[in-house]
């Protein structure tokens, strides 16, 4: 299996403050690394600093031929702000109007209404799930999504994993997924990173136990599956 990520003893800090420390994981073709951890933890950071987007000591190795990335970010505080509409949001990007339709269809936002709408008129769900299709323009090979579900209805959360489970299975996406489901872990990951500024653990989801993810989070943790 190709190696698409390496990354090597990765600290990041920011204004004198250190946010990750000494991090070393790898991920493979077609994996789903799921990363874990408390608010604050430097999860945002770490996705962001992968992108290229923030200063870091180490080493960070994407490989090099063929590497399309499509990001989702969390919600974001200024789209009541945001001028376009969806149409001219995607458009952004330069591709045509059947594509747009395609790519929201795949997330149930077929009605052709929805693009003659401003972004910022969109209910949070429904720019949240825009984010997503966003992401899938160009047909990405690695997607990086930090908490693509926050702030949606449970229905169409179950859409999106769902749609990102029929993406790594047929395409052979590779997935890194920041979350605060833990039941998401162990139906649709296949590699975890325990993370508070620190790595605490990385490994299959059935080498990380209850106890671990109590530490993690600092309290009793339940597990609920989701099944798709």
């Amino acid at each position: 299996m190709r190696r698409v990520l390496e990354v090597e003893d990765l600290s990041v800090e920011l204004e004198g403050e250190k946010i990750l420390e000494n991090l070393s994981f790898h991920v493979d073709e077609g994996e789903v690394l799921t990363i874990l951890g408390p608010n604050g933890a430097g999860k945002t950071v770490l996705l962001r600093t992968l992108l290229g987007l923030l200063p870091y000591r180490g080493k960070i190795r994407w490989k090099k031929k063929d590497l399309r990335i499509g990001y989702v970010p969390q919600r974001l505080p200024f789209i009541k702000d945001f001028p376009l509409t969806v149409e001219e949001f995607f458009h952004l990007k330069e591709i045509s109007k059947r594509e747009i339709h395609e790519v929201l269809s795949s997330l149930r936002m077929a009605n052709p209404s929805i693009l003659d709408k401003k972004v910022g008129a969109l209910s949070s769900g429904q720019f949240q799930r825009v984010l997503v299709a966003y992401a899938l323009v160009g047909s990405p090979n690695v997607l990086l999504f930090d908490e693509p579900t926050a702030g949606i209805d449970l229905g169409a959360e179950e859409t999106i994993y769902d749609l990102l489970n029929r993406l790594r299975m047929k395409r052979k996406i590779t997935i890194l997924l920041v979350t605060h489901d833990i039941a998401v872990v162990y139906q649709f990951a296949t590699h975890c990173l325990c993370l508070n500024k620190r790595m605490l653990c990385f490994g299959a989801p059935r080498e990380i136990d209850g106890t671990l993810l109590s530490e993690l989070y600092g309290g009793k943790v339940k597990i609920y599956e989701h099944r798709y």
